[in-house]
């Protein structure tokens, strides 16, 4: 990372001054700032001086109160803190002695109204806002230490109408590095634009299990994929002078049967699989990335809580892995170590144990001083010792110093940030990548691209058709116009054809979810609703249905128990179905749904996850053929809850049929297969893989191995395709997975074009966790399969390592 540290002019610093706060101009001199007003330049405030020393001066000149305020969060404006902008009050507040960050502050919150303010937008008023927050901590402080300000950026920016981007699963479902690395970029350039200096992003967590509600805010289920997607956001991020906060650290993502809300708890996983899948993500994007933060989890493994465990917050992120920034704990993590998880008799008790365990700073909706006084206490009582809390303050602050926020703390140019903040171009971007996440499952008789000039009526229905509920998000931005599927082909349509709309159901029913479990005859209205659309249908040459979830079905505490299609909207389908007009599905969705019906009859299906704002002209750009879909699944689509757990990777037999004959033969009893598989997506052109090549230089177990192939377009339409390559361990000391995914890489090739693609193996995607729990390459035969999904393998070679 490029660390800032250009010289500081005195004026452009006063010129930031608000005019109600009292200025200290004598503090800002000629490259250095004067922080805690002793008219001298000590090492902390030397831009020349060393980081380690800079912090090591700046601990040891600060006071227990000053150093306990660097280990809390405030939240931002209608969260916690009551006021948009400084006051006279806030001497009296326990943040006189300064804070380790203020979070999501000014934002705006999507259907979250006491969070909209005058300071959000345009772009220059909140960063000169943010500005004015930072000067009184600087200035009104003792030790003038410079705020880190936090917010989201999983969806794009949380911010009032920062750059949108699709809900995490979509931009899983890309498979496109380069791609997610600029959407890092993007979402950093705003966030320094905005005076924002640390965004939790990305998530790292693995989605195992479909039912968990936030299977949408993950990249996928498989841990290779995750680490590599994570690394391109990290870098992404950071490039922009912004540190990147991983979430949810760790083995957050499978709560006990997916049960989310006051559940939070309980994974049941082993620990070889622990480190294999949950954490290999957390491992790869610290080591190749160098994120200056993470944010611990509130569940527990194997009965101790995470944010209280020195196992994961120090042995494993620090010492293992060389994790070197700062350790926030996700909301309420530290209160349920004694509220939820009663491994501490009180919240004292476990205050005591999180600092102990490595955390650095506590971050939920409640005030600091519910954190930082009974931190204060244990200090005075010798239950805390001041060399912990130097440590976990130093590392607080030496994140500050990367940052420059002891060299350049403000907004240099806050008018600028209207030029810098969702341009026109991030605007196109942001429409690729929401076109690029759209995975095409079924086209059969290629009934899609549709052909407009052959259609003169098409009718829009579905729950989803006119709605945009979905394209925000609580961590995304909060209010940019968004235009709905219907609105979308609508107006693609404009001169060409007649679109009609009609609803023809609700997202769920009055009995919703109890009628996933007990069915329940239609209403007369829901069966009129139904009537409405079908009536429109028989007049239509083609039927475009857009159904699934909104945002009240997925999401944070919102695990469900079925996967089918929510309230009605499966007898909407059957009854467009029986009209023998053609029907196309859209789905709106965060997580794999168990549509195997209308797999089996509806002739074309084009997934389109949560996608942001500019749904409806890209989903109606992919189905009249503009767009050629080129997505794949980042996650297995099963085809009943009760096959599950079943995902890619998987262990030898785990995911196996029932034999029908042999001693132990008995016929079939259950439904087997997925009904689309990890890495699955189809296209409106066809790919051939040929050519493939392995250039093994050494035997031994430290070498690298490159291959290639070579990837042919032979259908009569431009498109994408995702070359996929896994990697089989045939004979090993433990059990292994049938086959990792070890490289991937999205292609673009023209009609009859042929590309090269090439891959690199390095012993670290050989390596098993051995019986010692050590990661080891081990002697044997490897099998490399290359293909278009983890089942569609075109070509296969073997090679061998000897030592």
């Amino acid at each position: 990372m490029k660390y800032k540290t250009g010289l500081l002019v005195a004026l452009s610093f006063l010129s930031i001054a608000s005019s109600n706060q009292k200025e200290h101009p004598k503090i800002y001199n000629k490259g250095w700032i004067d922080f805690n007003k002793n008219g001298i330049m000590d090492v902390y405030e030397n831009p020349k001086a060393t980081i380690d020393a800079r912090v090591a001066n700046l601990v040891s000149l600060m006071n227990v109160e000053e150093k306990t305020c660097q280990m809390a969060t405030l939240y931002g404006f209608s969260r916690v803190l009551a006021d948009e902008l400084p006051t006279e009050n806030w001497k009296n507040e326990i943040w006189k002695d300064g804070i380790a960050n203020i979070d999501e502050h000014l934002n705006t919150i999507w259907n979250q109204p006491k969070t909209q303010t005058q300071y959000s937008f345009p772009y220059s008023t909140h960063a000169e806002a943010i500005n004015k927050v930072q000067k009184w901590f600087i200035e009104e402080t003792r030790m003038g230490i410079p705020v880190d300000f936090t917010n989201e950026g999983v969806h794009g920016l949380c911010h009032k109408k920062a750059t949108p981007l699709p809900a995490p699963i979509g931009i899983g479902s890309t498979w496109n590095k380069e791609l997610v690395y600029k959407a890092g970029t993007i979402v950093g350039r705003e966030a320094k634009a905005l005076g924002y200096t640390n965004i939790y992003a990305p998530i790292l967590d693995v989605a195992r299990d479909p039912r968990w509600g936030r299977v949408l805010e993950c990249y996928g289920e498989e841990p290779f994929h995750i680490a590599e997607m994570g690394k391109q956001m990290t870098l992404g991020l950071q490039s922009q002078n912004v540190a990147s906060t991983l979430k949810h650290f760790a083995v957050y993502s499978i709560p006990k049967g997916a049960r989310d809300g006051d559940a939070r708890t309980d994974p049941h996983v082993a620990p070889r699989e622990m480190h294999q899948l949950h954490l290999y993500p957390f491992k790869r994007v610290i080591q190749e990335a160098a994120p200056m933060g993470v944010m611990s989890s509130y569940n527990d493994y194997d009965g101790v809580p995470i944010t209280a465990s020195h196992y994961f917050l120090t042995e494993l992120l620090r010492e293992k892995y060389g994790f070197e920034g700062y350790v926030v704990s996700d909301s309420e993590a530290v209160e349920y170590v004694s509220e939820k998880h009663h491994v501490a008799e009180d919240y004292k008790e476990a205050v005591r144990q999180v600092v102990e365990a490595g955390l650095n700073v506590r971050t939920t909706f409640r005030t600091p001083e519910s954190y930082i006084e009974p931190l204060r206490e244990l200090i005075a009582e010798g239950k805390v010792s001041m060399k912990t809390i130097n440590l976990r303050v130093s590392e607080v602050l030496k994140v500050k110093f990367q940052l420059g926020l002891f060299d350049q703390p403000y907004v240099e140019n806050p008018k600028a940030s209207d030029a810098l903040v969702h341009t026109k171009a991030a605007e196109e971007f942001s429409k690729q990548i929401n076109r690029e996440s759209l995975v095409l499952l079924k086209n059969e008789y290629n009934t899609l691209p549709l052909d407009i000039s052959k259609l003169k009526n098409i009718l829009v229905t579905g729950p989803l058709a006119d709605e945009v509920n979905f394209t925000y998000s609580r961590y995304g931005p909060a209010e940019n116009p968004s235009t709905s599927v219907y609105q979308g082909i609508k107006k693609y349509a404009v001169g060409k054809a007649t679109v009609t709309y009609e609803k023809g159901c609700d997202v769920v029913d009055a009995n919703w979810p109890e009628s996933e479990i007990i069915p329940m005859p239609l209403s007369k209205e829901e069966q009129a609703s139904i009537n409405a659309a079908v009536e429109k249908a028989k007049q239509a040459d083609v039927i475009i249905a857009v159904v699934g979830e909104d945002d009240k079905r997925v999401g944070e505490t919102m695990s469900r128990t079925s996967l089918d299609l929510p309230g009605r909207q499966f007898e909407l389908v059957q009854a467009l179905y029986a009209t023998g007009k053609p029907v196309v599905l859209v789905l709106i969705n965060g997580q794999p749904l168990t549509i195997n019906w209308e797999n089996k009859f509806i002739p074309a299906i084009l997934e389109a996850w949560f996608p942001s704002t500019c749904a409806g002209e890209v989903i109606a750009e992919t189905l009249f053929g503009e767009y050629n879909p080129g997505g794949k699944l980042s996650v297995t689509f099963p085809k009943s809850v009760g096959q599950l757990p079943l995902n890619f990777p998987f262990k030898p037999g785990s995911q196996a049929g029932q034999p029908s004959s042999g001693p132990n033969g008995s016929g079939n009893t259950r439904v087997l297969g997925a009904l689309y598989p990890f890495g699955y997506g189809l296209s409106y052109t066809t790919f051939d893989y040929s050519n493939l090549v392995v250039h093994q230089k050494s035997k031994q177990s430290q070498g690298e191995i490159e291959l290639s192939c070579e990837i042919t377009n032979t259908g009569d339409r431009e498109g994408d395709e995702i070359v996929q390559l896994y990697l089989k361990d045939k004979v090993s000391s433990v059990t292994t997975y049938e086959s990792q995914l070890r490289g991937f890489e999205r292609i673009h090739l023209a009609p009859g074009a042929t590309k090269t693609v090439y891959f690199t193996l390095h012993p670290d995607d050989l390596a098993l966790l051995d019986k010692n729990m050590n990661f080891t390459v081990e002697p044997g035969t490897f099998e490399i399969l290359v293909g278009a999904s983890s089942e569609d393998i075109r070509l296969q070679k073997e090679f061998e390592i000897i030592n």
